[in-house]
């Protein structure tokens, strides 16, 4: 059953004008985020092949996600992600599907915010001619970024429909994109890796140093499959995206993810391929920080830093929305729009997100935590369930192979999750020495 209108009488009947170029588009904005940059990061502590094989799984399995969503979305009628958690089980699953949602926009916030943490003193450094950070209050991240959330964030977040944002949104997608040119250094960056200021090599530096690694398995590997996870999450966009598209067809969406999915996955490849085959054993888990040890002058970087840093920073309040209304129908279902609770919500999460960046001493603890907890459950967890729920047994006996197949997917989610924090648990309890990357 093909879902051309919405039969959940909450909703009106609406036909979508976006083009399937557009609908691709708008898929790929919200896939593409933060996780671009530890994915460098994420290779160099698996080898390039079982990297490659890692990627390739999440990519597919979350097309899979996808087909789960839309089949429980085409049964039911309904194109909301929190929507179909209430049909599945009932104000419980609503409130699950909502707190998870927040909770994993939270970390993506952060994980922004850590950004302009780390970049922003870089970018200033770097116009003022200098080579080494000074103490200096301008060049303290925790202060820049609650005067770039104060001045830009906030002013943003507190519009009154999302709409106003779109092209800032776009922009931002272009801007991400444009962090595809550091490729380029690859190949006038020497190795071994000569420090910015060092005026000898140390030639005891070990010849593996400089050596591709195609399969390894260390102790930061625990953080690889969260950090991919993280990467690949667009599950709660689906829905939305689909009641906006033209001539709405199950398949048609599905080649929409396809594609969308395709497309984050070479440009993802390419840029952890090249970023790693540049810094090799020294890539820290956000890869633009790395580049700093060789040419904290450099004119590429500054470009491609300013770039990430007004897409991180646009992205943010883009990101705000929709956990402001997944807070407001559970804190107040069914009250109309108040602007007092409307600046308020902003103003608190906007504070306990800049408490979370100023605390948290790593970039990569966001992207794990995240990718450990909320990714699974968005991607594999909860589509699989509502699939089994929703799908009426009559269509489809529990013994069915897609029932099967739904259930598997669940419980790979939830091995993922578990193992994820098991091997971060031991990593954060060990006492061995941290790559901190963002220090």
């Amino acid at each position: 059953m093909e879902l051309q209108k919405l039969s959940n009488g909450s909703h009106h009947d609406f036909e979508g004008k976006t083009s399937f170029g557009m609908s691709v588009f708008n898929l790929s904005n919200a896939i593409m985020g933060s996780g671009i940059l530890g994915l460098s990061y994420a290779m160099s502590n698996t080898g390039i092949i079982l990297f490659l094989i890692l990627l390739t799984c999440i990519a597919c399995l979350s097309c899979y996600s996808i087909h789960l969503l839309l089949r429980s979305a085409g049964v039911v009628g309904i194109r909301a992600y929190e929507q179909l958690g209430l049909r599945a089980f009932g104000e419980t699953g609503k409130i699950l599907a909502g707190v998870t949602i927040t909770l994993h926009n939270i970390g993506a916030m952060s994980s922004y915010l850590f950004i302009v943490k780390y970049e922003l003193p870089l970018v200033i450094q770097t116009f003022l001619g200098h080579t080494s950070p000074s103490e200096n209050w301008y060049m303290n991240g925790n202060y820049l970024i609650i005067i770039v959330t104060t001045c830009i964030i906030l002013p943003l977040a507190l519009m009154k429909h999302l709409g106003y944002l779109g092209y800032t949104s776009g922009f931002s997608l272009s801007c991400m994109v444009f962090f595809l040119s550091v490729i380029y250094k690859k190949f006038n960056i020497a190795c071994p890796l000569e420090r910015f200021g060092n005026s000898t090599v140390d030639t005891a530096i070990p010849e593996s140093t400089c050596t591709s690694k195609f399969f390894t398995i260390n102790q930061e590997t625990a953080y690889t499959i969260p950090i991919l996870a993280f990467a690949f999450v667009c599950h709660p966009e689906v829905l939305p995206i689909y009641t906006e598209l033209s001539n709405p067809t199950k398949r048609r969406m599905q080649n929409i993810g396809n594609v969308s999915i395709l497309g984050m996955f070479v440009m993802y490849f390419f840029t952890a391929v090249f970023g790693y085959l540049t810094f090799y054993e020294h890539t820290e888990a956000e890869l633009l920080h790395t580049y700093s040890e060789v040419d904290p002058l450099d004119t590429l970087i500054l470009c491609v830093r300013l770039a990430v840093l007004v897409a991180v920073t646009l992205t943010v309040p883009v990101v705000l929305f929709p956990i402001r209304r997944a807070l407001l129908q559970l804190l107040f279902p069914g009250k109309p729009f108040h602007w007092v609770r409307h600046i308020g919500i902003a103003v608190c999460l906007l504070f306990a997100v800049n408490l979370l960046v100023i605390f948290v001493p790593n970039i990569r603890d966001i992207f794990g935590i995240t990718g450990a907890t909320t990714a699974p459950t968005l991607i594999f967890i909860l589509p699989g369930l509502f699939y089994i729920r929703i799908v009426p047994k009559t269509q489809e006996p529990m013994n069915s192979r897609p029932k099967i197949q739904a259930a598997c997917f669940t419980s790979l989610g939830f091995i993922f999750m578990i193992m994820s924090l098991t091997f971060i648990g031991i990593d954060w309890t060990s006492g061995e020495k941290r790559n901190l990357g963002g220090h």
